[in-house]
């Protein structure tokens, strides 16, 4: 459900709380993204000047957001994606309070897993098996990667090992110590467990 104050809240916070994040990867041993997996980074806003770094370090081949259109000022369109032949998805979630929908977290998990190099089931469609040949790299990323994001790879996570919220978000803590999940994101997270992996159990 749509919040107009939390909205607010997030467009007003979001250049103070964008410097903060910038000055603290510059200060502490936080770092910008860390890789959680063969397949998925977690990361902050990819800034333009991170992608050539991104596509030939990282293999990247497809973009995960999280934000919504004023938080990307400074990243790629999907038009400049594709110039890089990066596949761009964008789930729009209110930053702070909000958790991403049941729906968006399946999509999300579902488009990461195009990426796998391994043929994988997509959530929703039992029968079918995605058999693909565009193994890479996917950036999820929110304004931090600490929340949002953090969420969707959580649940990627989930559907991957069979895992619980809690093993998930534990692994991801050894990679990137610094996400912070607040009730809204553990309640979404418990949901897509029930719904994904406990009803198949």
């Amino acid at each position: 459900m749509s919040n107009p104050g939390a909205k607010m809240f997030a467009r007003v916070t979001f250049f103070p709380t964008l410097f903060y994040n910038i000055v603290m990867e510059k200060i502490t041993s936080r770092n910008w993204y860390d890789r959680i997996d063969e397949t998925v980074i977690l990361g902050a806003l990819p800034f333009r000047r991170l992608t050539k770094q991104l596509v030939e370090d990282e293999d990247l081949k497809a973009v995960v957001s999280m934000n919504e259109d004023y938080e990307l000022l400074f990243c790629n369109t999907n038009k400049e994606w594709q110039q890089y032949n990066v596949e761009y998805l964008q789930l729009s979630t209110t930053d702070i309070f909000q958790s991403p929908s049941q729906e968006k977290l399946q999509s999300g998990v579902n488009f990461i897993n195009k990426f796998r190099s391994v043929p994988t089931k997509m959530l929703g469609n039992s029968n079918s098996v995605d058999v693909h040949n565009k193994c890479g790299t996917v950036y999820v990323h929110c304004k931090a990667g600490r929340t949002r994001s953090a969420t969707l790879v959580a649940c990627y996570l989930i559907v991957k090992n069979n895992w619980t919220p809690e093993e998930a978000v534990s692994y991801i803590q050894t990679k990137r110590p610094h996400i912070l999940l607040h009730t809204a994101q553990w309640s979404a997270l418990k949901e897509f467990y029930r719904n994904h992996v406990q009803s198949k159990s």
